[in-house]
This record gives C-alpha cells, structure tokens and sequence, in this order.
C-alpha cells in the first residue's frame, strides 16, 4: 500500500497509516475519515467504582454462561472471572490492517483449549469504562481439540469514547464442534475494529453468530478457512442499526479441500441514517471438488435515509460445485403490514413483529436455546426502543 502524502492526527497516534476508500476492501468503510482521533493506545485506565458491576450486569448472557473470563480496559480482571487466563503471540499473517493494529497494541486475551463434550456456555467478558478516549486492544486463542465441543460466547460492553480492537483465533479440531456467538454492543461513541480467523480441521462443524448493535463505527473481518475435508461452517449474523451508525462486514471463505459446506445468513436492520456493509467472498481451489457453498445478506430499510452496500464474490476454480450468492434490501412488505392491521394488530404492533420476523432468521441458527432466547429478547427492546425509527 503506497502511503499516503500526509498522516491524520490518529495515524500519527498509531506510527502507520489507516485503510481508505483507495483500498478495494474499504471502499465503504475510510478508516482514515472514521477514526477522527488520535486514540493514546496501552493508556492503563482504573475502573470506577461500580462500573465494571453495572457493564457485566447489561451482558445478554449473564444469566447463561456459568463460567467466564472478564477483561477490563484491555486488561484481564480475575476478581470478575470465574477461570484461569494465559495469552500466546498471533499466528495470523500481518497483511490485514486490523491484524496490524492489534499486533502492535495488544496488552492481554484469553487462552482456551476445549476437550470433551459440554454444552455449558463460556463467555468472554470485554469491557472499557467511561474513562478518557484510549485505544483497547486484546488477542484471544480459541482451541476445540479432535471430537470435543464447545459452547463460546463473546461479549463486547462499553462506555465512553474509545477505540476496541479485538482477534479472535479459532481453531476446530478433526470431528469437533464449536458455536460461537458474539455480541457487539460496545458504548455510542466507540469505534469497534475485529478480525476472526477460523481454521476447520476434517469433519469440524462450526456455528458462528454476530450481533452488531452497538459503536458508532463498526468493522468485523473474518477469514473461514477449511483445512479438512467434510467440514461444515454456518455463518450469520444480525445487525440492528440506528442513528448514524455504521457496520461493515467483511468475509472469506475459503474452501480448500473437496466435500465442505459452508452457509452465510446476515439480516440487517437499518433506522434512521444508518449504513450497513456486507461484503462475502467465497473461494474455491483447484481440487476443491463437491464443495457447497452459499451466502446471502438481505437489508430491512426503515427510513428512507438509511443505505445498504453488498458485494457478494465467488471465485471459484474447480468445476463440480454448488456455490451461490443473493443480496436482496427493501422496506416493510406492505402486505404482510396491511394483512396484519386487518387483524385488528396495531400498525406499531405489526411493524415490531415483522422486523422481529425477519431479524430472527439469523438467530434460528444459534443451537443454544438459553443464547437464542437472549437475543429474541435484546431484539424486541431495541425493536421497542427505536420504534419511532420504524
């Protein structure tokens, strides 16, 4: 990448320069226009009386997970948690600029290894109290060893002005299962940058969710790659956006080996002046024989301000494949509204149950009834809270 003629004051701050809309990938998403400010990174912040209690009692799950790790301004917080905690350098190749960023401020992360079979929820817990702007950045290590499963959670809370920098390593082991779910509900004025990187062995099943509601920018990256034959990946996702937020995700799917399926479901709700991105790349290689391969990301508009941008690719270099892609974005179906207003549903009424109808198309992915029924309920506050926007 050809640097740029002058640094903004943030990229002075951070010693290298910021993805722009120069870049293909970040066409949408001008890192060097969205992250106004110079974030101090490493800053060691102390958290306020109170505040660490009142952030982990607003986590979705608190009521699911019986076991998790707790990280406090980029730091772990054992007084929180409720296991041991180690970190390990990354092992991702430096070319994507969130792996950079993260690389060079990383102060801590979780290190998990699965063995066995249990269904009994992990969550990892990452908070930034209201404090002065700062960057936060951690780096986790999540290992499924051969015939386990494991049940993860990763919850991203917040608040006050901050930059949150998360990696995700994930690896599945031969025959094993993971379900992952993450919930992105960072503090208004944060910016939230995540890159997830996912090796499946042969025959590894994994179930991916992300909800994205919260920042005011927001970019998740995520390279899937299948290391095994009959591997099974489901990746989806929910965005609920409002205000001027703005979400962008973007994924690789890369199929290495013959006899894998791989599926991406995103359903994005978009008020007021929100922009939502979805970009999802599905790579097949030569001898990648009888791969399955499907994507898709479908937009629900609820003002007429409100935008969304998909780039759906398939690159594909074997000849026996069933690989495809949609993107569809629209308004209520005036139908189905007037349908249920001639039932006697209130017209506000009606509006929350179609937009709960179309949101939970994703979270009918998640297997954990106790997970899925936690999001259900997040999405009808937020329906509730923002229903002006509907």
């Amino acid at each position: 990448m050809n640097a740029l003629p002058v640094r903004t004051e943030a990229e002075q701050a951070l010693g290298f320069d910021l993805p722009h809309r120069r870049m293909e990938e970040w066409r949408w998403t001008d890192l060097r226009q969205l992250v106004d400010r110079p974030y101090p990174p490493r800053q060691k912040e102390v958290a306020a009386a109170g505040d660490v209690e009142r952030l982990l009692a607003s986590s979705l799950f608190r009521n699911v997970a019986a076991t998790r790790m707790v990280f406090v301004n980029g730091e772990y917080d054992a007084a929180h948690s409720r296991m041991a905690n180690g970190w390990v350098e990354s092992r991702i190749p430096m070319e994507d600029p969130l792996v950079r960023l993260n690389t060079s401020f990383a102060t801590d992360g979780a290190r998990l290894k699965f063995e066995g079979n249990t269904d009994t929820p992990v969550e990892l817990v990452f908070i930034a109290t209201d404090a002065a702007p700062r960057m936060l950045a951690t780096h986790n290590v999540i290992e499924v060893a051969d015939n386990s499963s494991a049940t993860l959670i990763e919850t991203h809370l917040g608040a006050g002005t901050y930059l949150s920098s998360s990696i995700t390593e994930i690896r599945v082991g031969h025959g094993a299962r993971l379900d992952r779910v993450k919930s992105e509900i960072e503090a208004p004025g944060a910016t939230h940058l995540a890159h997830a990187d996912v090796t499946l062995a042969h025959s590894a099943t994994l179930r991916d969710f992300t909800l994205t509601t919260g920042a005011r920018v927001n970019r998740q990256n995520g390279t899937y790659r299948f290391a095994g034959e009959y591997a099974d990946a489901r990746v989806s996702g929910a965005y609920l956006l409002a205000g001027r937020q703005h979400a962008d995700t973007r994924l690789v799917v890369d199929h290495q080996l013959a006899n894998c399926v791989s599926r991406e479901l995103f359903k994005c709700v978009l008020g007021e002046q929100a922009r939502g991105i979805f970009q999802g790349k599905v790579i097949v290689r030569p001898g990648a024989q009888k791969t399955d391969g499907k994507q898709s990301s479908h937009a629900l508009l609820l003002s007429g301000t409100a935008e969304f941008d998909a780039k759906p690719e398939l690159e594909i270099y074997a000849d026996d494949v069933a690989c495809g892609h949609g993107a569809t974005a629209g308004e209520l179906n005036h139908d189905h509204l007037f349908y249920l207003k001639s039932r006697g549903i209130p017209e506000a009424e009606a509006k929350a149950l179609l937009i709960a109808a179309f949101a939970g198309e994703a979270f009918e992915t998640i297997h954990h009834d106790g997970l899925r029924e936690a999001l259900t309920a997040f999405a009808a506050h937020w329906l509730t809270q923002h229903r002006r926007a509907s």
